[in-house]
């Protein structure tokens, strides 16, 4: 039996874009339904009996659910195309033939876990604020941070006017040069944690994610990936923490 559903909630499941941005695309006149242009907000549409297009190609919301973990080298792009010609992450996943797009972002210059999917509203759970998703990095910093220069981070600073939520922070090793600290944030601004670091004086040499929540890359090799489960998935959302050394 169909069922009507709001279009910009529609755009969100096939994971076209959030709900939010789904609305400015709908204002832009980007959409379109049974060839007429939707421009207003509020339409209801029936995805089994209308045609539904973006940008002139038809949106369709996948059956099957597929989730990848995959483990970003550098170098790659997290975009669905890029302008400039590089490499981007779809690129990698070569026995798939659903369109995939990957859940946030990693910058160019770093590497780690990368989670994609054809599941917009799994995707939106997970860049939530409310969920507060944990994100763990490794990164391989310059010098030797002081502690308190640490706590600062953990308790949060002012990047670009705004203070940054609670991190948790680890130090791993000790170098010459160089300090290996893991990080636990839960926001997802651009390049913050190479910012925060940088703002300590300890700018970032290497940066790479090792898990979402409690789901982490463990063997899966760089450039490679693997399908997951339920299980994979429940542990995206399960809380961790770091005790920090002392």
């Amino acid at each position: 039996m169909s069922q009507s559903i709001r279009l910009q909630k529609y755009l969100a499941q096939c994971g076209i874009a959030s709900r939010r941005k789904a609305e400015i695309l709908i204002a832009e006149g980007r959409v379109s339904v049974d060839g007429r242009i939707v421009d207003t907000m509020g339409v209801k549409i029936d995805p089994e009996v209308q045609n539904i297009f973006f940008d002139g190609k038809p949106v369709i919301l996948e059956k099957e659910k597929i989730y990848i973990l995959l483990n970003k080298p550098v170098g790659y792009v997290t975009t669905a195309a890029d302008p400039q010609g590089r490499p981007i992450v779809t690129d990698l996943i070569g026995d798939i033939d659903e369109r995939l797009f990957p859940v946030g972002r990693l910058d160019l210059d770093t590497q780690g876990a990368l989670l994609l999917t054809n599941d917009g509203e799994l995707a939106q759970k997970m860049q939530h604020p409310s969920f507060e998703v944990k994100k763990t990095y490794e990164a391989l910093v310059v010098g030797k941070p002081k502690k308190k220069d640490l706590v600062s981070l953990e308790k949060g600073i002012v990047l670009e006017g705004k203070k940054t939520s609670p991190a948790q922070l680890v130090v791993i090793k000790k170098f010459s040069a160089s300090t290996l600290i893991r990080i636990i944030i839960h926001e997802g601004r651009k390049r913050q944690v190479r910012k925060m670091f940088a703002a300590i004086g300890h700018p970032v040499n290497r940066l790479k994610r090792i898990a979402y929540g409690s789901l982490y890359l463990k063997n899966i090799p760089e450039g490679s990936y693997r399908r997951l489960n339920k299980q994979d998935l429940k542990k995206i959302f399960k809380n961790i923490s770091l005790q920090m050394k002392k």
